[in-house]
């Protein structure tokens, strides 16, 4: 029988490299990871989702892969990654790799052998052209990188590359690449993992420059890859990381035969427009422009991840409001279309609109994201280069860098924050589990009652119409259980006129004034179907809905 667990999943990111290091060499591993399962499972987290951790020269964060079949040795082996996914299956924790097949890293030895001409097994896996057009609005990242080939001398021929120069674009209309990357996935699938996070999908479906991409569609690798994938495991899952068009979305959930899973990008987008202007409008946009999904298929909603915060889908002036209100300053912004910050440094570490924006994600229609470091407040290096400002270790106490690592803090693989009102000496696991009222207390909170109320990520959703413009309300319904949210964007408390909802009692169960004496409270109707219903500044309020009987 097929499962939709994913529907109801609670997602955590994380790079093993920094997140907990076992032998004090300064680098996160697996046995720090598998040491740290207890601690996650505590939280409520029930999937992993782990960024690349293969072989790698690590310039693009070890998303330029020199070998799909292996560990980093820096992070630990092949034995140390099964008994983790053993540890991980016993608590109840599904794992998503990454899987990172539209280029390898230049130092791959599929590359350096296609360099060599025409008459290398390899050459044909990547994509060359004696006389290539720049194409600079296709370069991934634009303040970096002037076009998308690149001339290598000892082969004699440009390379397409659509990211970093040290990232040779693969040749997805090359069968035997397709053939290859299969053999990846059924490599990790028989070592346990649950599915994978299928970086850039886009352009595994891009056809620039690849000679034979006219005698098929690439559309239908995905669909041969989702093929394969079910053949070998019944409910592993695909997740596209594709910050598209709404007229895009369909082509990787198609009739639910492609991905299983997307994340949102659009109404992530929109919701900090929303959040700079204090008003729900855009919001209920983005989710209006998103096209119907598959009953199989399902959104992945995030407030923030590893990257930068993408604005690419609004317009230019959109743009400008957001970095505004969350990154006024030059050094916050990364390749002209982006913020390089964690969410509590963009609200000023202000306590209400940081859980109020969780507390929005984690009840929109899909799966929430929590990103490592999330659950406590963690904030930003802005001194670190690029998108590093938001990678720096974990911090699990106020003992030396964070408690991450032993080693000497230069020896660090990157470095903690220690000065600050985020520095580890107060930001940290350690410190915030001893304390009731912590950001990691509410945020356990808040993924316990998430999970408790499986109506937000398999139930059919409804925007609720308010006289407050500033007040985002929806439900959410499946098996005719309803649950209700509504979450003030604004920095004015006032009451709400919840009209639409039939004559039955609302019970809180979830809310930023919520406490123990609170939890039977019940809201009557004003009349036959409308509530009258008080939110603070910045608050969140989640009910369920009974019968008046």
């Amino acid at each position: 029988m097929q499962t939709f667990w994913y529907k109801n999943a609670l997602v955590y990111s994380l790079d093993v490299e920094t997140f907990m290091d076992s032998d004090g060499d300064g680098i996160g591993d697996f046995r720090g990871l598998t040491n740290c399962l207890d601690y996650l499972a505590g939280l409520g987290i029930n999937c992993l989702w782990l960024l690349p951790f293969y072989p790698s020269p690590n310039r693009d964060n070890g998303y330029d892969v020199m070998d799909y079949y292996d560990v980093d040795p820096r992070l630990g082996t092949l034995g140390d990654f099964v008994e983790f996914i053993h540890q991980s299956r016993e608590r109840g924790i599904r794992v998503l790799v990454d899987l990172v097949v539209n280029h390898t890293s230049i130092e791959h030895p599929w590359f350096q052998s296609a360099r060599q001409g025409k008459t290398s097994k390899y050459h044909d896996y990547y994509v060359w052209s004696d006389n290539p057009e720049p194409n600079p609005a296709l370069v991934a990242f634009p303040t970096v990188e002037e076009s998308i080939w690149e001339y290598d001398e000892q082969a004699g021929a440009s390379y397409l590359h659509h990211f970093y120069k040290e990232q040779p674009d693969l040749n997805i209309a090359n069968p035997k690449v397709q053939e290859e990357i299969l053999r990846i996935m059924g490599f990790w699938l028989e070592l346990g993992v649950s599915g994978f996070r299928i970086d850039a999908a886009p352009f595994l479906i891009e056809e620039v420059g690849m000679e034979n991409a006219h005698l098929f569609d690439l559309k239908q690798f995905l669909e041969r890859m989702r093929e394969f994938l079910a053949n070998r495991s019944a409910d592993a899952i695909l997740l596209a990381e594709a910050n598209v068009s709404p007229d895009q979305i369909p082509v990787y959930f198609d009739e639910g035969n492609r991905m299983q899973m997307l994340f949102n990008f659009l109404v992530n987008q929109n919701l900090f427009l929303a959040l700079a202007r204090q008003d729900a409008a855009t919001l209920k946009e983005g989710l209006k422009i998103l096209p119907s999904i598959p009953h199989n298929a399902q959104w992945l909603n995030f407030v923030r991840h590893h990257d930068e915060l993408t604005l690419d889908r609004l317009s230019d002036e959109q743009q400008q409001e957001i970095f505004a209100a969350f990154a006024p300053e030059e050094s916050m912004q990364i390749f002209g279309r982006g913020i390089r910050r964690r969410l509590p440094p963009m609200m000023q570490n202000d306590r209400r609109r940081i859980e109020m924006t969780y507390s929005l994600a984690f009840t929109l229609p899909g799966t929430p994201l929590v990103r490592y470091g999330d659950e406590i407040g963690m904030g930003d290096d802005l001194s670190l280069e690029g998108r590093e400002s938001v990678r720096t270790v974990m911090q699990w106490s106020n003992a030396a860098n964070g408690g991450f690592s032993k080693a000497s803090p230069d020896a660090l693989t990157r470095p903690v924050i220690s000065k600050g009102e985020y520095g580890y000496q107060q930001v940290n696991v350690a410190f915030e589990q001893r304390d009731p009222t912590s950001f990691l207390n509410w945020m356990e909170h808040l993924i316990i009652t998430r999970r408790q109320c499986p109506e937000f990520g398999s139930g059919k959703w409804r925007i609720l119409e308010t006289d407050k413009s500033a007040v985002f309300a929806h439900a959410c319904e499946v098996d005719k259980t309803t649950v209700i949210a509504l979450h003030n964007l604004s920095d004015q408390s006032c009451i709400v006129n919840l009209p639409e909802i039939p004559h039955q009692h609302l019970m809180e169960i979830f809310s930023d004034n919520f406490s123990l004496s609170r939890q039977q409270q019940k809201y009557d109707p004003l009349d036959e179907n409308s509530y009258a219903i008080a939110i603070n500044a910045y608050g969140y309020r989640w009910f369920r809905m009974s019968s008046m009987d």
